[in-house]
């Protein structure tokens, strides 16, 4: 694999997205729903910040907090990381390792793109070292 390649060619093209304003439940159902673990949230069509499965389970699983009222925007990191769709994988891999980001959000300009997630980044590395 060429370290160069762009994340454009490892990415999840066009991610689901969760509105800040839904409840934890809505988000859990989707999450579900897709069989995936991380959610871009959107708050008036813009990246508001990201949220994974694990940050719902933890604000859920909090026993003053109902998760059919509580919105998404309790539950997410707001500094989501993003990259642009030029941006070389292995420098978004490093990225992630560094900082232990579970993902990284693909914009152009305002627009999500794609997603990179550690399970897509395991996949690339089962996918191009099936032997070892």
């Amino acid at each position: 694999m060429d370290k160069t390649a762009p994340i454009a060619a490892f990415m999840t093209p066009m991610p689901h997205t969760v509105g800040s304003e839904q409840t934890i439940t809505f988000a859990q159902h989707l999450m579900q729903k897709y069989d995936i673990r991380h959610l871009p949230v959107l708050h008036g069509g813009e990246l508001h910040g990201v949220v994974s499965d694990r940050d719902l389970g933890m604000i859920a699983g909090l026993n003053e907090v109902n998760p059919d009222e509580t919105t998404v925007e309790e539950a997410m990191t707001q500094e989501a990381y993003t990259v642009s769709k030029d941006t070389p994988m292995f420098d978004v891999l490093g990225e992630m390792l560094e900082h232990k980001y579970g993902s990284a959000i693909v914009v152009e300009g305002t627009k999500i793109v794609g997603i990179l997630t550690t399970h897509d980044a395991l996949k690339l590395l089962v996918d191009n070292f099936p032997n070892v």
